[in-house]
């Protein structure tokens, strides 16, 4: 239960702080500073949570990095779907204590919709937001299994790695589809967001969902065959 525990602790963090500064900011493309910033702040999320909860879970915090983990053999099916609902439920309260500070606070949301992801930066195609998102998890989710292989010789730098890799993953991304690479991230602002009266990212997210998901997969199948 600590494993869970710390993954939905882990998953609230990375969203009230990547989410939270792109409601806060904007991530427009044509505005770099709150670009910048949105992709740092998940970046460095993920470089908070790896040193703090990475020795308890291993800081997957992402349903797309636990079923890389999953086929490569580190975690049974069971703890995975433990990890998935821990993580679920984390970001469904991270996008919940945003809408309670940005409510309270009277501050505008930027992205007006809790930081959800959406198809607007790729025309509305769905094919095209779905290749965005399987080619940046697998690249994600490939630095994750190559940083934490026992074969790795980074020292205590794993988190940062992972972390500078997400960040480099937002900045491509976020003009695209906002990134996501993680399903848990997509689903909790998209169902806050619906809930606070803007159900229209909730139509699109089984698109950050699914990606994501076959992005992992493949990068779990590549690194199998490329490790043995």
């Amino acid at each position: 239960m600590k494993k869970y525990l710390a993954e939905a602790i882990g998953t609230c963090i990375l969203v009230t702080l990547g989410c939270g500064t792109a409601m806060l900011v904007g991530c427009d493309a044509a505005n770099g500073g709150g670009y910048i910033l949105t992709a740092l702040a998940f970046g460095l999320a993920i470089v908070a949570t790896a040193y703090c909860i990475g020795n308890i879970s291993g800081c997957h915090v992402n349903p797309a990095v636990s079923l890389g983990v999953l086929l490569s053999g580190g975690m049974k099916a069971g703890e995975f779907v433990g990890y998935v609902i821990a993580q679920c439920i984390g970001a469904l309260g991270g996008a919940g204590l945003l809408a309670a500070i940005f409510g309270l606070g009277g501050v505008k949301d930027m992205t007006g919709g809790f930081g959800t992801n959406g198809l607007g930066g790729v025309g509305g195609n769905v094919w095209a937001g779905l290749l965005v998102e399987v080619v940046l998890t697998f690249i994600f989710v490939l630095c994750i299994l190559g940083v934490t292989s026992k074969k790795a010789k980074h020292g205590s730098f794993g988190g940062l790695i992972i972390g500078l890799t997400l960040t480099g993953v937002h900045i491509l991304g976020i003009g695209l589809t906002g990134t996501s690479v993680n399903p848990a991230r997509s689903l909790g602002p998209a169902i806050v967001a619906a809930i606070a009266g803007n159900p229209a990212p909730l139509a699109c997210v089984w698109v950050f969902i699914v990606a994501p998901l076959v992005g992992a997969a493949l990068a779990a199948l590549v690194y199998n065959a490329l490790e043995k």
